[in-house]
């Protein structure tokens, strides 16, 4: 799982002020994330098929957060369904476990963002896809 980013533990303490900075900067790019529309899509004032959905995925419609933290919840849950059930073995004391179920999660959040990212271009919800061309469709499916 060396391909996807990890961020290490801290070796030391990390003080409050520098804790909130991060978070700010990081909320910073989300909201400009949030704000910036995806490259090659046709306008529709068509309704949105998920505009009450939106709050609660944290996404908005037409931009880089068109699927806002649903890849990441959904994995998550998945993943520890199937150790729940013990369709997976997991042990949560060692450090190498924890580590690889981790990075499957990590995985599966992009497996399941490129799935829904295909999905959302070829059901049209940016076009039909026939008027698009393949070249818009992957380019937005790779935004996403």
């Amino acid at each position: 799982m060396a391909v996807l980013p990890e961020i290490a533990a801290p070796e030391r303490k990390i003080p409050f002020r520098q804790k909130v900075l991060w978070t700010a900067v990081t909320l910073f790019i989300f909201l400009v994330c949030s704000q910036v529309p995806l490259y090659g899509i046709m306008s529709s004032d068509s309704s949105d098929p998920l505009y009450w959905m939106r709050a609660i995925l944290a996404s908005n419609r037409g931009t880089l957060m068109e699927l806002g933290i649903t890849p990441i919840v959904t994995s998550g849950m998945f993943m520890q369904l199937l150790a729940g059930a013990n369709l997976i073995e997991v042990d949560y004391s060692l450090k190498e476990d924890r580590s690889l179920f981790n990075g499957a999660q990590k995985l599966f959040a992009v497996l399941i963002a490129f799935g829904q990212a295909t999905v959302s271009v070829m059901n049209g919800l940016y076009g039909p896809p026939s008027e698009l061309g393949a070249g818009i469709c992957l380019l937005l499916i790779l935004q996403l």
